[in-house]
């Protein structure tokens, strides 16, 4: 499906008339001609999301779509893992076993050479592998390996039908990050257990083989790809890869920052805890956290906030918190991203994909990331940001329940 350029929708589905993010776009230039006039070479597309409180601090929401095809494949790359972080949290509540939550230590097993076991994990403070732990490094630093793990623990049966169930029909999620394996490897999940404190077994999974049923694609992008140190001149074959769309990877940012505004059946089986402890860490910045540490200068204060930062390593801006979550992969940059002004009382919703890959060739390490992926999402999240700071609005949101103590 496409959504045509001029048109913007409200929370009903309604059009609300001239499409103000393009008129925005439009405004600036010097930031945006070039990926108007490339937008589809460069498979932009843009969701922007104004948000109005009533007296009562009920939000409503316009949204404004700039070049959205929900046909028009971009490689999700880690925006995956925010969905598998949040099933995460809803399989342990599902669960329901006493004395088993996110915080118990998580014990992953091998059925098999291809897989690895986990038992200690030396980024936590104790040491000890956990659900809670391994969300955190995701949100922080977009983690691999934490991402593994919780796929292992879900499996594509539970991930993917679960996320159909929900309405979110065009994700489909069958593989592992950043460990080469054959489908049917990925298929092949590990055996995991969960023990307390005292050493007692509260629940164990046993190695799984995914029934899952993939769509039907043929997807093959550029003109070729490196494969090991030989090129490749033929596209590149995403169809078996994981897949999302951006309007499905922006509900889900929504479904997370205001579950009460989404549909019944888009809300995830979460405690308000969950809520919070997801918000939290989106929004953390690495140096706040001290467990794990992520030091200078390989992860910097903007570490994974592109929406606004692009890769600048400056100092972050007083009373702004950016709930995020980023991907970076074969040339595709992502982001989904609430920003919160606490100082000014504005807020706003904004998720971008950009291609960078002017050589069309994959795997060469030979992206456009620094030329033209940051700085278009560096200034993209800049122009919406001073637009909202001059929007008028009726009534001030009140910000305090997404306020949070970070340095803990």
């Amino acid at each position: 499906m496409c959504s045509d350029c001029s048109s913007s929708r409200n929370t009903h589905g309604k059009t609300t008339g001239e499409n103000e993010l393009t008129t925005i776009l439009k405004h600036y230039p010097q930031y945006f001609d070039s990926i108007l006039q490339r937008k589809d070479t460069l498979n932009v597309q843009i969701i922007y999301t104004q948000i109005n409180r009533d007296k009562n601090n009920q939000p409503a929401f316009t949204d404004f779509y700039f070049n959205i095809n929900s046909d028009n494949y971009f490689y999700p790359a880690s925006t995956v893992k925010l969905p598998v972080a949040i099933l995460a949290l809803q399989k342990i509540n599902e669960l329901a076993i006493p004395g088993l939550n996110k915080n118990t230590s998580m014990f992953t097993g091998a059925d098999g050479d291809t897989q690895t076991a986990v038992s200690n994990d030396s980024s936590a403070a104790d040491g000890r592998p956990t659900i809670a732990h391994y969300i955190k490094k995701i949100l922080l630093v977009s983690d691999n390996d934490a991402f593994n793990r919780l796929y292992e623990f879900l499996g594509q049966d539970y991930i993917n039908t679960n996320l159909h169930k929900m309405g979110y029909t065009d994700i489909e999620i069958v593989h592992r990050l950043s460990v080469s394996l054959t489908e049917e490897q990925n298929r092949r999940t590990n055996p995991v257990r969960f023990v307390d404190s005292a050493g007692k077994l509260l629940y164990e999974q046993e190695a799984v083989v995914s029934k899952w049923v993939s769509a039907e694609r043929n997807i093959k992008m550029g003109k070729g790809y490196l494969q090991g140190e030989e090129l490749i001149n033929e596209p590149f074959d995403f169809s078996r890869k994981n897949r999302m769309s951006l309007q499905s990877l922006h509900a889900i940012e929504r479904a997370i920052m205001f579950p009460d505004a989404v549909p019944a059946g888009q809300r995830f089986l979460l405690s308000k805890d969950d809520y919070d402890f997801l918000r939290r860490y989106m929004s953390m910045r690495p140096g706040e956290s001290l467990s794990p540490v992520y030091p200078l200068p390989e992860y910097w204060d903007n570490y994974v906030k592109m929406i606004y930062y692009g890769s600048e390593k400056t100092t972050p801006e007083p009373g702004i918190r950016i709930f995020n979550k980023t991907g970076t992969a074969y040339g595709f940059l992502i982001d989904a991203a609430y920003v919160a002004d606490y100082a000014n009382a504005i807020e706003f919703m904004l998720s971008a994909v950009i291609y960078c890959n002017s050589d069309d060739i994959f795997n060469d390490d030979k992206y456009d990331y620094d030329t033209i992926g940051h700085p278009f999402l560096k200034h993209l999240g800049r122009v919406i940001y001073e637009h909202e700071l001059k929007r008028k609005r009726k009534y001030k949101p009140d910000l305090s329940s997404l306020q949070f103590e970070y340095s803990r």
